[in-house]
């Protein structure tokens, strides 16, 4: 069945990862994306290896796995747009989207005659989404915004990581790249916003999406507590500012999380661990005196957790409804039986080693499944589909672009 967006066309200019997320978020709903790359580089991402993408000998391929986890269902196109006959090309392609995705530095696609306001004239439908590390004005709009720049700008590494009295405490990065990740997401709901909107008013619009606007926006939670106090939150390790106990414990043999989400699974986890008094206790008995009073109680629910292994503590708390869960390593997660039986681990074909493991899309439409039609492309894999299909442009007109270097 075709995807709820397979009338919906994608000229995606951008590289590295929010908005090549943001591309592979549409192709996985069944939009028509056409990746635009540099000739003869291609997207940087696609060097960043090791490691890449094995043979089914074990030996290498060109594909680095970066490349591979943001870029499946897309067309690769090659194309020079510093020159003029592949700035033609874009303008001829723009016409025939939807919508644009790029991520240049403020200003350079306009010296092309590639900004919103060019390519609106061929195309007053176009949505064009521009994503930058800080966006399209202010004092920091000509600066190159990288996540982990962007990490510490807005306040996320300062909340993460151990407490800074601790061996090893102090501001930590998150272990995969939040800001890019949620700015691909964020930027994927504007687009759609917009499509709707054109839906009503006929007309396209410009997008303007900043890393550093998406991580403080979706920080909200953490500054309120801020906002609403004058303090500034410190970092709590694997524990949360405002609930008690929701944090790692050490067990019998590993880690586990426990997720105390109420004063009802409190007392449930307190029954379960032969501790009612502790869920009687004044001190303890409500969230908000657990919260004032954690550095009592955290000491005995320590000891109270070393008794147990991680299973045994599962098989007992699951059926109560306290949540809990071990950490699993990445091996682990693809042997869950959720995970599992989500789907959430792809085999697609690939054309230079055979086959390739993706990761799924978490959408589950009942009526527009997610599509998973094509594995992340070669390097100008697509380039003279989409010259000859889409343009219409004749075997000759193509190979003279390829002497000329510009595809």
């Amino acid at each position: 069945m075709p995807g709820p967006l397979s009338h919906i066309r994608v000229l995606d200019l951008s590289r590295v990862l929010a908005g090549p997320w943001a591309g592979l978020t549409l192709a996985d709903m069944g939009a028509e994306v056409i990746k635009v790359e540099r000739p003869g580089k291609g997207d940087d991402t696609r060097s960043w290896g090791p490691p890449y993408l094995k043979n089914e000998d074990g030996s290498d391929t060109s594909e680095a796995a970066y490349y591979l986890g943001a870029n499946r269902g897309k067309k690769s196109l090659t194309i020079d747009i510093s020159k003029e006959e592949g700035q033609k090309i874009i303008r001829k392609l723009a016409a025939k989207s939807d919508i644009l995705l790029e991520n240049y530095m403020v200003g350079t696609l306009s010296r092309y005659g590639l900004g919103y306001e060019d390519l609106k004239e061929v195309n007053p439908g176009l949505i064009y989404c521009s994503i930058t590390g800080f966006g399209q004005t202010g004092p920091y709009s000509h600066k190159a915004g990288y996540d982990f720049i962007i990490q510490g700008l807005a306040g996320l590494m300062s909340v993460t990581g151990e407490c800074e009295s601790l061996p090893g405490g102090g501001p930590q990065k998150v272990g995969v790249p939040v800001a890019d990740l949620f700015t691909g997401v964020y930027s994927t709901v504007a687009v759609l916003a917009a499509l709707a909107e054109r839906s009503v008013s006929g007309k396209g619009q410009h997008i303007d999406m900043a890393l550093l606007d998406v991580l403080v926006s979706t920080m909200g939670t953490a500054y309120m507590n801020y906002l609403t106090t004058g303090k500034v939150l410190k970092s709590h390790g694997n524990a949360a500012a405002n609930i008690v106990p929701y944090q790692v414990f050490t067990c019998k043999d590993a880690r586990l999380v426990l997720a105390v989400g109420n004063d009802g699974q409190f007392v449930k986890f307190c029954e379960i661990s032969g501790r009612d008094d502790l869920a009687k206790n004044p001190y303890y008995k409500t969230n908000s005196e657990r919260v004032r009073n954690r550095e009592s109680l955290i000491p005995i629910l320590e000891e109270i957790m070393l008794r147990r292994t991680v299973q045994e503590w599962v098989d007992a708390l699951d059926p109560v409804g306290v949540p809990c869960g071990p950490i699993n390593t990445m091996a682990q997660v693809f042997e869950n039986p959720q995970v599992k039986h989500r789907g959430m681990l792809l085999k697609m074909e690939h054309p230079i080693a055979g086959h390739v493991p993706q990761v799924a899309s978490p959408f589950h439409f009942s009526e527009t499944p997610a599509q998973y039609h094509s594995a992340p492309p070669t390097l100008g894999q697509h380039t003279r589909e989409v010259l000859q299909e889409l343009l219409g442009m004749e075997e000759s007109e193509i190979n003279a672009l390829s002497s000329g270097g510009i595809i």
